[in-house]
């Protein structure tokens, strides 16, 4: 190899990862602003609006933002007791979680297992879109250490409520409750937040079907999980 195409070849991967390093100082930034700033809209946010749009159907619902005091501390347990009940002490993965997700999909002969932790759910929901691929997922992990090293828990937890999927165009707590139960945020019951946060691995299947016998198990069983989880105070 001549030094001209060796010249070319540093060039050229000095290029990728200076365009690298741009891209995750551009993230970083917001993720510092998002710190102390509601973001408006998440990429999966606009990844779903411009698929209805397409479709013919209306956008989005909009999303009141329910600051993290106002969220009833059930629909926070639930949420964990759910999702990830080692949310508080964690620092962003789930090591264990992720071990037995892998022997899940090994044993089935794909991927069907979760192991994601609200973090990284938070994570994909901000920034990235919902393909599979090696990419995503390394950018997934740089981004969910970015938040656990610059927002706290409760900011974390504050921002994944009110940002994520609860339905077909239904996004954040304040307008799962209204969507469901024709009511504030703040006047729902246990089990009502126990069946909102059973709803999230698929909230627009179950937006579309409403309650099933395997949904109330789930809300049963969960009504009783979530008061020995641990919440951000």
């Amino acid at each position: 190899m001549n030094q001209g195409v060796k010249r070319w070849i540093r060039r050229l991967l000095g290029s990728i990862l200076l365009l690298f390093v741009i891209w995750e100082m551009w993230i970083l930034a917001q993720v510092l602003w998002w710190r102390s700033h509601e973001p408006q809209r998440t990429s999966f946010m606009n990844i779903r609006s411009e698929a209805r749009l397409a479709m013919g159907h209306p956008d989005i619902l909009p999303h009141p933002w329910v600051n993290y005091e106002h969220i009833p501390d059930g629909l926070k347990r639930a949420v964990v007791a759910a999702e990830d009940t080692t949310f508080v002490s964690h620092s962003g993965f789930d090591w264990e979680g992720m071990r037995i997700a892998l022997n899940k999909d090994l044993r089935r002969g794909k991927a069907v297992a979760g192991g994601s932790t609200i973090t990284q759910q938070l994570a994909k929901n901000l920034f990235l879109s919902g393909q599979r691929s090696l990419w995503r997922k390394a950018q997934e992990a740089i981004i969910t250490v970015m938040l656990e090293t610059t927002w706290s828990k409760r900011r974390i937890l504050e921002v994944y409520l009110n940002v994520i999927e609860w339905g077909d165009g239904v996004f954040g707590c304040e307008a799962a409750a209204t969507h469901y139960y024709h009511e504030p945020l703040e006047t729902i019951t246990a089990a009502q937040a126990a069946r909102l946060a059973s709803m999230i691995p698929s909230p627009r299947y179950f937006d579309r079907h409403g309650e099933s016998e395997k949904l109330l198990q789930k809300t049963d069983t969960l009504e009783v999980r979530m008061t020995q989880v641990a919440i951000p105070k």
